[in-house]
């Protein structure tokens, strides 16, 4: 097999965590001595600012686009997203493939994956869903990832940009993106100040994985009980999202605010109280609970994998019973003992379990891929 260089497939166009995963298992080759030739979407404009120094950009616009971008010699091939089948087929026939699983195969099976030589699960969670769908080729430890948030918090103020990801295939999408800027330059835009109470936050693009809408059609009339609770929405998703997560807050008025995908996260986590996730069952790991932590920002989550696998209670958050299960009297008891004075931990100062979430750990987590690739014939 070719050594020292591997071969990295993102044809994601939009933004995520997915990305942010990329950036530094990049980083981790590179700094263990490989060249890196990350294959990307022409549509993807911010690779060019993401990236190392020394990463190598390809940019195809479909999966079969990059048979004849591969060397002939048998090479390391790792996706970040998914072959279709005909294309994972033929580069496993020539190439050792190799795949992150960004996501649980819940209510999903790529058709792809059969063709792998190896599956990468970015958690515990996301293993037991690859062996429940009889996949055998599932590398036996998660390899989490790195809680290190890309931008350092600055002193910038934080500024209301657009919630919405227009997807520029619909027409509908395209109307609204481009009618966008003209309202939103009637107004001022708004910085962010952190208003009086508690400030319960979301950090993340707003998919349909978070099943935010469901969540909070239980929990936003609870919110609504406590008008000295806050809640601050940082993301961007699309239309139809957008359209339901409105509509699913819509008790709770004035208690919440949209402040679109922000630059510098880190920034953003120092402003909130305590971080709020999603439902679980579709997460694959929950990156920005572990950036928040890193942050110094603890966690308000369901008690369920992942989650389970990325908070301690109590020393970096708290649990609650999933909403679905009993109507949000966990949720509400929660806070009710938080606006009482229960006392707000700190993180950082769970060190052994950052540790977990380190630049250095990764690094030994794909260092020890990349020895089990090479035993792969």
């Amino acid at each position: 097999m070719s050594a020292r260089t591997v071969y990295q497939v993102n044809l994601q166009n939009q933004f995520g965590g997915g990305e942010v995963y990329t950036r530094f298992f990049t980083q981790a080759l590179i700094d263990l001595g490989y060249r890196v030739v990350l294959f990307v979407s022409p549509r993807a404009g911010f690779w060019d600012t993401l990236l190392p120094g020394g990463a190598e950009l390809v940019r195809v616009s479909a999966a079969a686009d990059i048979h004849h971008r591969l060397p002939q010699a048998r090479s390391l091939v790792v996706t970040q997203t998914a072959l279709d089948e005909a294309s994972a087929q033929w580069v496993a026939e020539r190439h050792l493939l190799c795949g992150f699983v960004h996501m649980p195969l819940y209510e999903r099976n790529p058709p792809g994956f059969r063709h792998y030589h190896l599956l990468l699960p970015v958690s515990s969670h996301v293993l037991d869903s690859i062996r429940a769908r009889g996949y055998d080729q599932a590398y036996a430890q998660p390899m989490y990832g790195v809680a290190e948030p890309l931008h350092a918090a600055g002193g910038e103020p934080l500024v209301a940009r657009s919630e919405y990801a227009w997807d520029q295939r619909k027409w509908r999408d395209r109307l609204l993106g481009l009618a966008e800027p003209c309202w939103r330059a009637c107004f001022t835009p708004a910085r962010f100040k952190k208003r009086p109470g508690l400030t319960l936050g979301i950090v993340s693009r707003l998919t349909p994985i978070k099943q935010l809408p469901l969540m909070f059609r239980i929990l936003a009339p609870i919110l609504a009980g406590f008008p000295q609770i806050n809640l601050e929405i940082f993301g961007s998703g699309g239309y139809a999202t957008l359209r339901d997560l409105r509509a699913s807050l819509a008790p709770l008025r004035e208690q919440v605010r949209f402040w679109g995908q922000q630059p510098n996260v880190a920034a953003v986590y120092a402003q909130l109280d305590f971080l709020l996730s999603g439902l679980p069952e579709k997460e694959a790991l929950g990156l920005n609970l572990i950036e928040a932590q890193y942050c110094g920002t603890p966690v308000l989550a369901v008690a369920a994998p992942p989650f389970t696998e990325t908070v301690i209670e109590p020393q970096t958050g708290f649990f609650f019973t999933d909403p679905r299960q009993d109507s949000g009297a966990s949720f509400a008891r929660l806070l009710e003992r938080l606006l009482a004075g229960a006392a707000r931990p700190d993180p950082r100062q769970a060190r052994d379990h950052l540790r977990r979430f380190s630049v250095t750990t990764f690094r030994e987590r794909v260092a020890g891929v990349l020895a089990a690739a090479a035993r792969i014939q």
